[in-house]
């Protein structure tokens, strides 16, 4: 909240009258965690210096109210964290894939890499030859390591706690709407800490 009323909102308050506030309204409930495997560390991912060096992409499923079962698939832009698309639909098999991928670059421009694990729809030779036809490089992880592809594992829990388990949909279309908007809000209104505490697009501008 300090973060998104400073940063976003350009207000001067600091952060203790920020947390008064907040105590006072009763925000301050206790988030319990859940317990963890302890695992070795594993190597930390480098940051991209640039816009389109390194996508990452990767798939969530859910259920409409009915019981049919959809998927999303999550695409961004590890620089700045920045959510390039949002596509919802019951099969996206590799040659949705590869559409989705070129409606992102119509505006965005073409990466150099995408990370993405083993997939049946990434390992196909549909994409496999899309991708030595654009000349972008395609990084799998390793089965088992998903901190290999920690940008999107992350995007993708955020995704989850702030939308997709907030709401009962009852149609494809209903759950595409949703994830448009809440993309917008996510990558400009929403502070990113891996972006130092701006947005994504904060940080694409002073790229720029």
């Amino acid at each position: 909240c300090f973060l998104y009323l400073r940063n976003v909102q350009g207000r001067v308050w600091n952060h203790k009258r920020v947390y008064r506030i907040y105590r006072e309204l009763e925000l301050n409930l206790r988030i319990k965690s859940r317990r963890r495997l302890v695992r070795e560390k594993p190597e930390k991912l480098s940051v991209p210096a640039l816009p389109n060096e390194v996508w990452s992409m990767d798939f969530m499923a859910d259920r409409l109210l009915d019981g049919r079962a959809f998927r999303l698939l999550n695409i961004l832009d590890d620089f700045n964290r920045e959510g390039l698309a949002i596509e919802v639909d019951f099969s996206l098999p590799a040659c949705r894939v590869v559409r989705c991928l070129e409606q992102v670059m119509e505006w965005r421009g073409r990466p150099e890499a995408i990370r993405m694990d083993n997939g049946p729809e990434y390992v196909s030779h549909t994409l496999v030859s899309w991708a030595e036809k654009q000349g972008i490089t395609l990084i799998y992880t390793q089965p088992g390591n998903p901190q290999q592809n920690a940008y999107i594992e992350r995007y993708n829990r955020t995704v989850r706690q702030e939308w997709l388990e907030q709401h009962l949909f009852e149609s494809i279309q209903d759950v595409q709407e949703v994830a448009t908007q809440w993309l917008w809000t996510y990558n400009n209104d929403r502070p990113n800490m891996g972006n130092g505490g701006f947005t994504p697009a904060q940080k694409l501008k002073v790229a720029a």
